[in-house]
């Protein structure tokens, strides 16, 4: 433990921060093969990806480009005591679930300690979330057949098809771009590909999964673990796969894929509060609305500005353009920077995409609701604050306020929402009260 925290200072040095890693588009760093290997003479990178996927690459791309730079003191034959104690740690961690209770509890003491954790999670819940993380996509269509009705999926369609719409009225209408971006931005939004509730099948290593009754709980864990790891570098060099999900139809998620131009919506999110065909048309939108929206806004927030419509790292932006859209940035990153969530103090540009994202989802999709004849700005601002609400432990909601790209809940909410006129008018609120902001603080983009 010893040589592995010894080493651990060194690459403390040297690998990206929270907030570096969290603008990802600045990560793309391609080496042409030869000149890679060169950072590291002593490692056998040749042997061992003919060994992974039968050949030599002709370039890598290197996001932690500082790290590798600085690898070839740390990939020597001096510190092979310390590489090695770092193989035998990460191995042993890795096995720790499979082996008895008493192990995975106390493999655990560390990350309950950073998050305030009172106790281990009990055995029957550690072993369903053992038991599905191999077969997570089939547990998802099983869990979207239970409870996502096909008059929900059509519903959710036609909001997904309404909020690119909106979208695409509100970039036609914007103010602050020239005509080349805008144009550009909307050929960006007429080519995202949505999916909704569930994947149309299982991949196909899924039907190679099976358990072996005869064997032990490790050595099935190793055999399912082996699947996806050859699944991984079976992919070298082929197709794009765009059918295959990067989350299950059982999680409480959504994503964008900026190098697909997708967005992703599970089953689990497409449920009540988020989104009931029995809530009103502006609780919906204040939910799941602001949701969609929110995924739309990635393709043109810090991060997803940066690639085309083809998801290509690609600058489509005129220089005047962009300067703009850097200045209004700054100006959520001021709203957010400092702010206090537990005694830790928010940082505005690690979480500036996420909240680009729900500033451009709120307005978006406030647009959407108040189309509607049912329109009530209370029943959507209520059910957008609804949706972020949460239960945590002082030490977790520090810890995520050092680590996470979202902003906490409330914050999500309690800043975001000042922004917009109609708040102020739903909730009657004015001039020293606790969330007014002066019509010139207000900060929209998209």
């Amino acid at each position: 433990m010893d040589k592995v925290l010894e080493l651990d200072a060194v690459f403390a040095q040297y690998v990206l921060s929270n907030e570096e890693s969290s603008e990802y588009a600045k990560l793309y760093h391609p080496y042409k093969w030869e000149d890679f290997k060169n950072l590291v003479p002593e490692l056998p990178l040749a042997d061992i990806f003919t060994k992974l996927i039968g050949q030599e690459p002709d370039q890598v791309i290197v996001p932690e480009e500082r790290f590798w730079q600085a690898a070839k003191d740390i990939y020597t034959a001096a510190n092979w005591d310390k590489l090695h104690a770092l193989l035998i740690l990460s191995a042993v961690r890795n096995t720790t679930p499979y082996l008895t209770d008493e192990i995975r509890i106390l493999s655990g003491a560390y990350q309950r300690a950073l998050s305030g954790t009172p106790q281990a999670q009990d055995q029957k819940k550690a072993a369903f979330y053992l038991a599905q993380g191999p077969f997570s996509q089939a547990v998802g269509l099983w869990y979207a057949g239970q409870k996502f009705s096909p008059e929900a999926k059509a519903d959710v369609e036609q909001k997904v098809a309404t909020m690119i719409e909106v979208y695409k009225d509100r970039l036609a209408k914007n103010d602050w771009l020239t005509p080349e971006t805008r144009e550009k931005a909307i050929v960006k939004l007429n080519v995202i590909k949505p999916y909704i509730g569930y994947p149309e099948e299982l991949p196909e290593r899924y039907f190679r999964k099976t358990v072996d009754e005869e064997l032990s709980l490790f050595d099935n864990a190793l055999k399912l673990s082996q699947i996806e790891i050859a699944h991984s570098w079976s992919q070298w060099n082929k197709e794009v796969d765009y059918k295959e999900w990067g989350m299950p139809a059982h999680m409480v998620n959504a994503y964008y894929n900026p190098q697909k131009n997708l967005i992703v919506f599970p089953a689990a999110i497409l449920q009540a509060p988020f989104y009931d065909l029995q809530q009103s048309s502006s609780a919906n939108y204040g939910g799941i609305g602001a949701v969609i929206a929110h995924e739309i806004s990635h393709a043109f927030d810090t991060n997803g500005a940066s690639f085309d419509e083809n998801g290509s790292l690609n600058d489509w932006w005129t220089e005047q353009d962009y300067a703009a859209f850097t200045e209004k940035t700054q100006k959520v990153i001021d709203q957010f920077e400092g702010q206090d969530s537990y005694g830790a103090k928010v940082n505005g540009k690690l979480t500036v995409s996420e909240n680009v994202a729900d500033l451009g989802g709120i307005a978006a999709a406030l647009e959407a609701a108040k189309k509607e004849p049912d329109f009530s700005a209370e029943a959507f601002f209520t059910n957008f604050a609804r949706i972020w609400r949460m239960k945590g432990r002082e030490e977790y909601m520090k810890l995520l306020a050092s680590v996470d790209v979202h902003a906490p809940g409330k914050l999500r909410t309690n800043i975001q929402l000042p922004n917009f006129d109609d708040f102020y008018a739903a909730f009657d609120v004015h001039e020293g009260d606790g969330m007014w902001r002066s019509p010139e603080e207000r900060v929209m983009i998209w």
